[in-house]
């Protein structure tokens, strides 16, 4: 029966698919780890405070990078470069989604509006991420191969999503409710877009890597766009939302994230 299980299951079994996956996620990941660097770097005096904040969130995408990495490494694997039809972050930013990497580059401080951008993209995005690695887990969590690394960025994750959520709403009840939902509602509007075209190009390079036939990358092309219908009439909804999460300053602490040596 085909599943999402049993798709992950040949992609995990298989080098080559199996480089591509931890490559695409790794390349990711680090390019998070930088942009977030830059921001705490560029915050304007105002948002100060979230600097310690903004840092943790890219120290632990910079840890999520080295851990695909090292899954590639005990495999006797080399990443691969990532397809520019795969590469979902910076098509969110040609889109104009997020933060640029010329603004960011830059050594100009950010506005205000700038950084409710990227914690609107970032709210968003991480709702994407925490969905993607609760299933990985619920799936894999108890691999031998993946199952730690798994259930360590899926915390991570979650983390980072309560993370946003706090910081809109303190923002939002400052007064740039309006501007929140804008950001948000666009935000989400591109990504469910660029989830379903990065989804049908890596399934894609997965259906020749693992010679699926005709039939089943059919039905998987399929699934994918039927997941996008179902995003597109209101399940994009749960991206927009905001609550105060469960666990305050779920980012607080050290910086550098706490290190995983069995990853190193």
């Amino acid at each position: 029966m085909l599943t999402a299980k049993s798709v992950f299951r040949e992609i995990l079994d298989d080098d080559e698919a199996f480089r591509l996956f931890c490559s695409i996620a790794a390349s990711g990941e680090a390019q998070g780890g930088w942009e977030n660097g830059r921001i705490a770097a560029l915050l304007p005096e105002s948002l100060g405070y979230l600097a310690p904040r903004v840092a943790r969130h890219g120290a632990d995408e910079d840890k999520h990078g080295r851990i695909f990495n090292a899954l590639l490494h005990k495999r006797g694997l080399a990443p691969v470069p990532v397809p520019p039809e795969a590469d979902y972050t910076m098509i969110l930013e040609r889109l104009g989604i997020g933060l640029s990497h010329r603004k960011l580059s830059a050594d100009k401080p950010l506005t205000e509006h700038d950084v409710v951008a990227y914690l609107a993209h970032s709210r968003v995005t991480e709702q994407r991420a925490s969905e993607q690695m609760r299933m990985l887990v619920h799936y894999f969590g108890d691999d031998q191969v993946i199952g730690k690394a798994v259930r360590m960025i899926c915390r991570d994750e979650d983390n980072h999503l309560a993370y946003c959520h706090e910081e809109l709403l303190r923002l939002a009840a400052a007064g740039r409710g309006r501007e929140i939902k804008d950001l948000l509602d666009r935000s989400a509007a591109a990504e469910i877009r660029v989830y379903r075209d990065v989804s049908l190009a890596v399934m894609g390079r997965m259906a020749e890597i693992l010679r699926w036939p005709k039939a089943k990358a059919a039905v998987i092309s399929t699934g994918i766009h039927g997941m996008y219908g179902v995003e597109r009439v209101g399940g994009w909804y749960r991206m927009v939302s905001l609550r105060m999460p469960e666990r305050i300053g779920a980012l607080d602490g050290p910086v550098p994230a706490p290190a995983a040596p069995e990853f190193a």
